[in-house]
This record gives C-alpha cells, sequence and structure tokens, in this order.
C-alpha cells in the first residue's frame, strides 16, 4: 500500500477509536471513585447500624488500622460504656449517616450522624458527631463518642442530688409522715407508716442504679418501704464535659424533683381513735369501709402477726354451714356443756351450759354447736370459704409488686384438713388457724356487703391499689343470715359490751385459748400464798363487726394478744370507744 495512503488509514482509526477509549478511561476512573465511595459509606452505614443494636464489637471492626493501632477493642469498648454510665443511659439511638464534605486531611470524607444517649437521668440527650471515614474505615478517636464533645474531653457526672422525700397522707390530705424527720400531727398514731433508715446492702445498690447518692434515707417497714421508689422522687444532676479549656462545660442537667405524695385510705380521725382505744395494749385494730373494703384505720398488729381467731372464725364457719344446707337459723341445739366432735371432746368456754336455736348459738359462741357442725360441713367446704374470705393468700393492701416489698404474712389454716378432729377444732377457730385483724375485719365487710369481698387497699392512686377484683364469697341471703346472728351478739350474746344507743351494731366476739398459763400474781404482806392451780389461761382475745347494722358503714376488727379476758370483757369495749368517735354513744 502507498505510504500516504497507509498513514491516512492509521489517522481513520486512530480518530475512531481515541473517543472509545477516552470513555473507557473515564469509566474505568469513575469505577474507582464509586468503588472507594461506597466502601467509605459502607463502613459509616455498618457502624452506625452497630451502634444502634449496641454490638461494640461490631463498631470496631469498621475502624481505621490507624484507629485500631491507638485503641484496643477492650478500650474502645470502655468508652463507650464509660460514657454510657456516667450519662446514666441503656441505650445509644442514632439516625443514617449523611455526608458532610472532605475531611481537612483531604484524604478522608465527613460523615454526619445524629446521635442520642437514652437517659434516666437527663432525657434524651442529643446532637450531631462528625466522623471522618477513609477508605480503610472510620478514623475514630475518643471525642466521637459523645455529641459535641471536643479531643481531649470526656463526659462527666457530678455527684447526685437527691430530693426531699414525698410525703404520704391521709385521706383528707392531712400528713401522716411529712419531710426529713417524717413528721405527723396525728403523733405516735402513724405507726403502720413505716420508718426511714439508712440503706442496706441491696438498698443502696438500688440506690446506685436510680442515680441517687448513698447515704440517702430509704424505706425500712411498712408503707415507707412498700412505695420507697415512688418516695425517692429524681436526683438533680448535671452532665459536664472534663479535661477541655473550660473544666466543667455542662452538656445536660437536672434539678432535683421532689415525689408526688402518696395519698391513702386512712380517716385520721378513726386513725386516732383506734390508736387511743388499742393504748398500749399488745393487739391490733382495723376500721375498714363497709362498702368499698378500703381500710379507714390501723392500729398496732393490724397486719403483721397473725393469731388465733377464736370464735371469730365463726363466721365463716356459719356461712359456709349455711350457704351448704348444713344448718339454718331456727334448728334447735341441745343445752349442754360439752359434746363429741370428730372422735374428741369439745367443751364450751368455762364450761357453761350453751345451746338453743343456732341464732342463740351463735349469740353465746357455743363450741358444741360450732365444732360438730364444722365436722358436718367436712374440711373441704370449710377450707374452700376460708380461702373465699381471703385465707391463704396474701393481705390487698396494695398492688403485688409492692406486697412484695413489705412481704406481710397471710391469714391461714391447713388445706388440706382431713382430719374430723381438726376439722372440729378450726371450726371455732384454734388449731392451726391463723388470722389478723384485717383479715376478720374484711370477713365483717364480706358480711356487711352482702357476701361480697372488697380488697382492703390503702392507698387511693389507681396504679398502686390492689389487682384483686370484688369477689362473692356467699349469696346476699346468706350474708343476711349471718347477719342477723352477728346483731344477736350484741343486743343479746357475748358482745353487748360493744353496743351503742346511736347506731345498731353486729358483731362476733372470740376467745382463744393459748397453751401457756399465767402465773396468779405475788400474794400481798402478810396473806397465804395463793394456789397454784389457780393459774389463769393465757388467751387472744377478739371482736368483729361491722356497723350501723342495717346501713352498714364501717367494719372493723379488734384483737388483744395474751390476756386473761374473754372478747366479749376486754375487745369489744375497744370496738365501743371507736365506734362512739364516729357515731356518739
Amino acid at each position: 500500500m502507498h505510504p500516504d495512503r497507509l498513514a491516512q488509514r492509521k489517522h481513520r482509526l486512530l480518530t475512531r477509536a481515541l473517543p472509545v477509549l477516552l470513555i473507557a478511561l473515564t469509566a474505568f476512573a469513575v469505577g474507582i471513585f464509586l468503588g472507594r465511595s461506597s466502601s467509605e459509606e459502607k463502613s459509616i452505614e455498618r457502624f452506625v447500624d452497630a451502634i444502634k443494636s449496641g454490638d461494640y464489637g461490631a463498631m470496631y471492626e469498621q475502624l481505621s488500622a490507624d484507629s485500631k493501632s491507638q485503641y484496643s477493642e477492650s478500650e474502645f469498648e470502655k468508652i463507650y460504656e464509660k460514657t454510657a454510665k456516667e450519662a446514666g443511659s441503656t441505650s445509644i439511638v442514632a439516625e443514617s449517616p449523611l455526608e458532610a464534605g472532605a475531611d481537612p486531611s483531604g484524604d478522608a470524607k465527613l460523615y454526619e450522624v445524629k446521635l442520642g444517649y437514652d437517659s434516666d437521668y437527663f432525657g434524651l440527650i442529643g446532637g450531631t458527631v462528625e466522623f471522618p471515614v477513609a477508605s480503610d474505615g472510620i478514623r475514630w478517636e475518643a471525642h466521637l463518642v459523645f455529641p459535641t464533645l471536643k479531643p481531649g474531653e470526656k463526659v462527666k457526672r457530678s455527684p447526685a442530688i437527691a430530693p426531699p422525700r414525698g410525703d404520704i397522707l391521709a385521706s383528707d390530705g392531712t400528713a401522716l409522715a411529712k419531710g426529713p424527720a417524717r413528721e405527723s400531727p396525728l403523733g405516735d398514731a402513724t405507726a403502720f407508716v413505716g420508718t426511714i433508715g439508712a440503706a442496706g446492702e441491696d438498698a443502696a445498690k438500688h440506690l446506685e442504679e436510680l442515680g441517687l447518692p448513698a447515704d440517702t434515707l430509704v424505706g425500712i417497714d411498712g408503707l415507707e418501704l412498700a412505695f420507697d421508689e415512688q418516695l425517692l422522687g429524681n436526683p438533680g444532676s448535671t452532665l459536664y464535659a472534663e479535661g477541655g479549656d473550660d473544666p466543667r462545660r455542662v452538656l445536660a442537667e437536672r434539678e432535683a424533683e421532689t415525689a408526688k405524695p402518696i395519698k391513702t385510705t386512712i380517716d385520721p380521725d378513726l386513725q386516732t381513735a383506734a390508736v387511743t382505744a388499742l393504748g398500749d395494749q399488745l393487739g391490733g385494730v382495723a376500721v375498714l369501709d363497709a362498702k368499698t373494703g378500703d381500710i379507714r384505720a390501723l392500729a398496732g398488729i393490724a397486719f403483721s402477726a397473725p393469731q388465733p381467731p377464736g370464735s371469730t372464725f365463726k363466721i365463716v364457719t356459719a356461712t359456709a354451714g349455711l350457704a351448704e344446707r348444713k344448718v339454718a337459723l331456727t334448728d334447735e341445739f341441745p343445752v349442754v356443756v360439752s359434746t363429741d366432735a370428730g372422735g374428741r371432746s369439745i367443751s364450751n368456754a368455762h364450761d357453761e351450759p350453751c345451746g338453743g336455736s343456732f341464732v342463740e348459738s351463735f349469740a353465746h359462741s357455743c363450741n358444741t354447736v360450732f365444732a360438730p357442725l364444722g365436722v358436718e360441713i367436712g374440711g373441704g367446704h370449710l377450707v374452700d370459704y376460708a380461702e373465699r374470705f381471703g385465707f391463704n393468700a396474701k393481705p390487698t393492701l396494695y398492688a403485688d409488686e409492692f406486697l412484695k416489698r413489705t412481704d406481710p404474712p397471710p391469714s391461714s389454716l391447713p388445706n388440706p384438713i382431713n382430719d374430723p378432729v381438726e376439722v372440729g377444732v378450726s371450726a371455732i377457730g384454734q388449731g392451726a388457724v391463723l388470722a389478723t385483724p384485717l383479715e376478720m375485719a374484711s370477713a365483717a365487710q364480706t358480711i356487711a356487703n352482702q357476701g361480697v369481698r372488697a380488697p382492703t387497699n390503702v392507698v387511693k392512686d389507681e396504679a398502686l391499689r390492689s389487682d384483686f377484683e370484688p369477689t362473692t364469697v356467699t349469696t346476699p341471703e346468706v350474708a343476711a343470715d349471718v347477719g342477723v346472728m352477728m346483731r344477736a351478739v350484741v343486743v343479746e350474746g357475748t358482745g353487748q359490751a360493744a353496743a351503742l344507743e346511736s347506731v345498731d351494731v353486729a358483731g362476733k366476739t372470740g376467745t382463744a385459748e393459748l397453751e401457756q398459763k399465767i402465773d396468779p400474781p405475788e400474794p400481798a404482806p402478810g396473806e397465804p400464798p395463793l394456789d397454784p392451780t389457780e393459774n389463769q389461761q393465757e388467751q387472744d382475745a377478739w371482736f368483729a363487726g361491722y356497723a350501723p347494722y342495717r346501713e352498714p358503714e364501717l367494719a372493723f376488727a379488734v384483737m388483744i394478744v395474751r390476756t386473761t379476758d374473754d372478747g366479749g370483757v376486754i375487745a369489744a369495749p375497744i370496738a365501743h370507744s371507736i365506734l362512739a368517735s364516729v357515731y356518739g354513744q
């Protein structure tokens, strides 16, 4: 081929190929660029995803080689954990990264990430963190752990400031426990509220979790313990940056916040009357609203020390007997001193003759009627009705989570009771049967409320009240029959000392004999020694009931522990005194 033609052909080929070559080179260059950008984006995206899941190991994997040489994985993790602890945070929230331009170093890109520490103390503390990302990963430094930190700074929280403890109030707003000294105008009448003191080991750990100082006083018992966390309030604190030019640059702040007061169902006048009537005697008093079951007064060991309830338990036995049609109000029983019940001889109190109609037998508390009735009812039915009344279950003072803190003992009886002798003894409130004044007041409330047992709440806040729903124990007809018998106790029976002229009272006495006997007193000078066989029987004395009889408003129970007097002699007059403070003599 002619040289000129060859040169022309080469020129044409080169001219045609050059654009294609340029496009290929450009595509190659763009591919390199896009590949690099994709790598950076993936690195920061993986880092942010790992932040959201709290996976420090996955976060560390996205760091550049230079950053990994400066911080080991354990050091990296400790920085985040320490920061979260200082902030009082259990989680970090993050939004998707946004490209924010070139890093001043020139060989990395900046990505903005909105980070927030979800803090129990300060709420959501958030801001933007700019992460430099190179082709081999994130160029991480310690100040990038938290928004707004500068190089050399770290997060620090000031010691917590404990707020004043929340108040505990009566239903009308009267203070039952107020201020640091937990003062009340009711004075010693508020013992059931409980006490506060220095935190034990477990409580101290909980204080730390709440961000409160270790020397914060906590609830030791009673309502102070049950609602301790609700009464502690929110601590005040400051979160600041430490180590920079400004030694305490504030990042977040919260004022100490006093807890809202807890309002109880307690009536201050009834509370004072109950405590005054009980005096210095060992025992307990519980007064309830006859309709709602709400506690109006608590004195002494009202729900903390179950004792044998004696014949007040006959409220349960009578209910079971009537409901199971084992007895009727008009049934007649022989007047005897003792009888056989399940193979054991059972005597009446003081070996007195007792009997007549079922109403009279209840009014005079005839063991010779009720022990055999218990055997006829049977252990299964007797336990069933007792548990309907609330035996073998925790008292319904407040919600279960708060009951767990104070763990009050249940009123109880064996389940099952198979031995006929034990059934007979249990039917008269002896043997292994144990009850508190709160439980027997609840039994009286059930009868007063047409057979419906209500929870015995002591607080008004719905969030704190018992989860127990009102439950039907028996029919209104059976409850009315038991009420007739309880009224007879006060009119003509063993509980006449509880009677008032102002309103009709219904009730049931109880006297539970204990194993111990009390030695006779020392003789006066010059008198002969007393006969040791005259030792007096030690016993628990009870009276439970409600008033007014026709339109019940209050249900109550009184217990005196280890006395020599019967329930009608010592417990019924205490009930009289409490009711007289409301209705007059």
